[in-house]
């Protein structure tokens, strides 16, 4: 039996946590759900986005499945607070082009790595009367951690190699460092390419020629806004999953916001969410099931017969997540 914590925090975070608990219960799996709060709602309700219990609940489980939550100004982020205690140091999103979707080029396939709990996003700041100071923490330990665990997902899946992206040109000390543990790491994988990039041009190489690149690894700031930037070359961030994974937790979540706007009209794009949880299966070493459930999806994209309307068409997410259904079954 898996163990796993499920947080649908906000807006549509409680629509796709349901479809995605929805393709679950459909598979042969022997899950126990552990419901768990974070969030505005949660804040509302208990002066918290998120209750230690949620914190002890991740920690227990096998993985975390999260939705998405509506941020309170002033608060601290639960995912970020989520990352920190369960030591989830990669952020692991795929960038896949779907045929039968909007994609900016097709065929393209990488994979952003993300250091989830170094740079900017350690959160220390200081305000003083005239100025702002925040600190960039950058070490050596988490530097190597993230590019050995870039170049491990680079041999799993047969890709020819591994790009490090950062600054180094100005940021000398801290980007430094990180360039300096990337290439130390990849001396150990001779089989693969090692590069690096300027972010900056990275920025634009990931539009111009976004099919040259296998596996990428970079820091926190730069990993948050390049995944974005990758999401719009592939048809939005309705279609692109993602993993915040550790040696001994994972936690898997839609990279979407709460979308308070559409929350409630069942038009939410529950694809994101799904293959996250393929992401979570494959994490859980159900590597079948995982892959069964992005051929589905696949297949379900490439047919084009059911469509949200962020695909451009006027389908419910209940009716994708039934699509996706049928198309299990057909497998």
């Amino acid at each position: 039996m898996y163990n796993i914590t499920t947080i649908a925090g906000d807006g549509i975070g409680k629509e796709v946590i349901n479809a995605g608990i929805a393709i679950l219960d459909h598979l042969d799996l022997n899950i126990n759900y552990i419901e768990a709060e974070a969030g505005l709602e949660t804040f509302e309700k208990t002066g918290t986005t998120i209750p230690e219990e949620t914190v002890k609940s991740a920690k227990k489980s096998d993985a975390t499945l999260f939705g998405a939550i509506t941020s309170v100004a002033g608060e601290k982020s639960p995912i970020l607070r989520l990352r920190k205690s369960l030591d989830l140091y990669c952020n692991l999103r795929p960038v896949k082009s779907f045929n039968g979707t909007k994609s900016i080029k097709p065929n393209i396939d990488f994979l952003i790595i993300r250091e989830n709990t170094e740079g900017l996003y350690c959160q220390v700041e200081s305000l003083y009367e005239n100025e702002a100071i925040a600190q960039r923490q950058i070490t050596r330990k988490a530097s190597e951690r993230i590019s050995k665990f870039g170049f491990e997902i680079a041999k799993k899946y047969n890709k020819k190699s591994v790009s490090c992206i950062h600054k180094a040109n100005v940021l000398k000390l801290t980007d430094g460092l990180f360039k300096e543990s990337f290439y130390k790491i990849a001396k150990n994988y001779p089989d693969i390419n090692a590069n690096d990039y300027y972010v900056d041009a990275m920025a634009m190489f990931l539009v111009t020629k976004p099919k040259e690149f296998d596996v990428i690894v970079t820091t926190n700031l730069f990993g948050d806004i390049l995944s974005d930037e990758a999401a719009g070359l592939v048809g939005g961030l309705g279609l692109l999953p993602s993993g915040n994974i550790g040696d001994k937790n994972g936690l898997f979540e839609p990279v979407h916001g709460s979308a308070p706007d559409i929350a409630g009209k069942n038009i939410s794009n529950p694809v994101a969410t799904i293959l996250s949880i393929a992401m979570m299966l494959d994490f859980l070493k159900e590597e079948y099931v995982a892959n069964k459930i992005q051929i589905a999806v696949e297949n379900v994209l490439k047919h084009g017969k059911i469509q949200t309307p962020d695909l451009g068409g006027t389908n419910k997410t209940n009716e994708m997540t039934t699509e996706i259904i049928k198309e299990l079954d057909n497998l």
